[in-house]
């Protein structure tokens, strides 16, 4: 095999580092886990519900696995919850090698987080900033560390207005316009982390990923539709299981080759092995990057201070 078809057979020796996998209990993220656990990390499980958290740790545990997971509660809707989980792994941990912001939410009706933010970005991009942000410290003293931003190829069609960033009271919401935005954002986010870490000579990466179309639970919440009974034989067609769709986060997250600020993706777009991709242009202009990032900071009040 060439690293043009990368598979976790590639995954190095993963022993003595310390990864966080946000929505780890299903999903990319619960592949992600795995992978990561059998190649021997000691593997923090994020998750909403303990439960569902304890129930995926059985499970792979169950395979064979060299590492170690530790499931903790994590609520990206809840700003409280994201500086709890912060202040237990920051008490309990003293290095995080790999932050893979993985969870998220897709073309939901309008409803707001606890904190009054359109539920979409509340929770795709601005719950995992304010997580990367409160976990700064230990990312930044860990040599080499990695943040992971799980995009979409649906960030093509999102826009930013700073005007109305949060859709408020609703005006000018659709499902896929919020999701949209929120992947554009997730790509933002990663490209200005990296331009942050560069200018500062720190020696951590920010890198982005898409799992193309893949069979998640996110995938199910679109088989209730009406309308894609008419499209779900071709989705069919273009798509791929969770675990080959977990393939791009998995490699962004641990392949020695990877560079900063680079975006990992199915090599055919929709479904194939992990590849460097490409974003659009929208995902670069520099000028939205840095209006993201102070619109992030001042609606989570988490600043990136390093001590």
């Amino acid at each position: 095999m060439s690293n043009n078809n990368w598979t976790i057979e590639f995954i190095p020796d993963l022993t003595g580092k310390v990864i966080i996998v946000t929505g780890g209990n299903s999903g990319l993220g619960f592949e992600s886990v795995k992978a990561f656990a059998q190649k021997g990390a000691e593997v923090i499980l994020a998750c909403r519900s303990m439960d569902k958290g304890e129930a995926a740790k059985e499970s792979i545990l169950k395979e064979k696995t060299t590492g170690t997971i530790a499931v903790m509660t994590l609520d990206l809707m809840d700003l409280a919850s994201v500086k709890r989980f912060a202040t237990s792994f920051n008490e309990k941990y003293d290095k995080l090698d790999v932050l893979l912001n993985n969870a998220g939410i897709m073309t939901t009706p309008y409803f707001l987080t606890e904190n009054g933010f359109e539920g979409q970005m509340g929770t795709n991009h601005l719950g995992h900033f304010a997580l990367t942000g409160l976990l700064l410290d230990l990312i930044v003293k860990t040599p080499q560390s990695r943040v992971i931003n799980v995009s979409s190829l649906a960030h093509k069609s999102g826009k930013m207005d700073f005007d109305n960033l949060l859709f408020n009271d609703g005006k000018g919401y659709s499902p896929m316009k919020a999701y949209g935005r929120s992947k554009l954002s997730n790509l933002l986010f990663t490209y200005e982390l990296q331009q942050y870490f560069e200018s500062k000579g720190i020696d951590s990466m920010s890198v982005a990923s898409h799992p193309g179309a893949s069979i998640t639970n996110l995938y199910r919440q679109l088989e209730k539709r009406f309308w894609f009974r008419f499209v779900k034989p071709l989705f069919a067609m273009v798509s791929q299981e969770q675990a080959m769709g977990a393939l791009p986060e998995i490699r962004a997250a641990v392949d020695p080759d990877v560079k900063g600020g680079q975006y990992y993706g199915p090599s055919n777009g929709m479904k194939g092995f992990p590849v460097v991709v490409k974003s659009n242009a929208a995902s670069h202009n520099t000028e939205d990057a840095k209006s993201l990032w102070i619109a992030s900071e001042n609606l989570t009040g988490i600043k990136y201070l390093i001590k």
